[in-house]
């Protein structure tokens, strides 16, 4: 399986994915703020189109690194469950998240 999804970087945001055993992950480093949203909202998109081309079975996002989220970066992740939801059963896919509220406290 080959992944076509180019890293995003964006101002104060970067995020690169890999796939292992039909499972995509994909991890956050820096700031997902206003400034970031456009490409937070493009690589979202990207990266639902490619578990689905892909037929992934999970897809793993570590916001381990992930200094801030502000809401309406917040929004963009929810809109992303609701794409899931709507696609058929059988091509749903599971969303793990991984955080670090020890160290992040938005993230509890």
């Amino acid at each position: 399986m080959t992944l076509q999804l180019a890293n995003l970087e964006a101002p104060m945001l970067t995020a690169d994915s890999v796939v292992t055993d039909k499972i995509l992950t994909t991890r956050l480093h820096g700031t997902a703020d206003t400034e970031s949203r456009p490409g937070l909202e493009g690589y979202v998109s990207e990266l639902h189109k490619e578990a689905c081309r892909l037929g992934m079975s999970k897809v793993v996002v570590d916001l381990r690194n992930l200094e801030f989220m502000n809401s309406s970066s917040f929004k963009v992740f929810i809109a992303w469950l609701g794409q899931v939801m709507e696609l058929p059963a059988d091509a749903q896919y599971r969303i793990h998240v991984l955080s670090n509220p020890s160290t992040h406290q938005w993230q509890r």
